[in-house]
């Protein structure tokens, strides 16, 4: 068995104690390869050097939505240009983590769309796929997504409607599904990770975030939050097979498989390798 965990923040700050120990405990355990996706021009480089890095990993370049409040317009050239920088290189894969966020409370929301907007334009100009944050967005990102057309990606985290699912579907791109599936109260994620189509899904912890249920227990003290770790994708991958009543090996497979669709250059490197 080896699974791909298609969207990871191996650059993050909570992983800078023991990144390299939590990376083998994780090739341990099953994982392949890893998606690392940007969020700020900050981090370009952090996330290409670990793509590099590793066997069988991936980078994105992109401007996540959470992170607009100290950038003006000219980020958005500072991202076109590391595009363009990176076409050449065989492990850059698209671009992200982009979208939009309408949970968040007191954010910007025309500066959200104006920088989505015009990421999506990078995205077609280079036809490059997409790797989007949803979060109490969906319609909207479909919207534009209907306007300028991209070669699909992941809509990550997928926490929406049946109905946009199959709409996100249409339009190329494959759904994640991590931590968020394994809460028993998580109903309507469980209810697609189990109903979806097999080539639908695709298979993230979104580290540091999205703990699973058995680490995000509800003992710690209020505020805490609990770390998630790649070497929790077998178990949350397990969790999900069990939804879908088949078993770990084929849904790590096919997921695989899906997660290689959505992005082209990690099939390449697979293959290569």
């Amino acid at each position: 068995m080896q699974l791909i965990d298609s969207h990871i923040h191996l650059d993050a700050s909570e992983f800078d104690a023991d990144r390299w120990q939590l990376i083998a405990a994780a090739q341990a355990v099953g994982l392949r390869g890893f998606v690392i996706p940007a969020v700020a021009p900050k981090n370009f480089a952090a996330v290409r050097e670990l793509a590099h890095s590793l066997p069988d990993s991936v980078y994105c370049l992109g401007i996540h939505p959470l992170y607009l409040n100290d950038l003006d317009e000219q980020a958005l050239q500072v991202l076109e240009q590391a595009v363009i920088t990176a076409l050449p290189d065989l492990r850059f894969a698209g671009i992200g983590e982009i979208g939009l966020d309408f949970f968040v409370p007191g954010l910007d929301l025309v500066k959200q769309e104006k920088f989505y907007v015009e990421q999506l334009k990078i995205a077609r100009r280079y036809r490059l796929p997409v790797i989007l944050h949803v979060r109490r967005s969906q319609d909207t990102l479909l919207k534009w997504l209907r306007r300028i057309t991209v070669p699909g990606g992941i809509a990550h985290a997928f926490n929406g409607s049946s109905q946009q699912a199959q709409e996100f579907l249409k339009l190329g791109f494959k759904l994640g599904f991590g931590g968020a599936a394994t809460y028993n109260g998580s109903k309507r994620i469980r209810t697609l990770a189990a109903t979806l189509p097999e080539d639908a899904l695709v298979l993230e912890t979104d580290s540091p975030d999205m703990p699973p249920q058995w680490l995000d227990d509800g003992l710690q003290q209020p505020g805490f939050r609990s770390r998630n770790t790649p070497d929790q994708l077998p178990k949350i991958a397990a969790q999900i097979a069990l939804l879908r009543s088949v078993s770990l090996k084929d849904l790590a497979h096919q997921c695989s498989i899906n997660t290689c669709q959505a992005l082209p250059a990690l099939k390449c490197l697979l293959q290569a390798n």
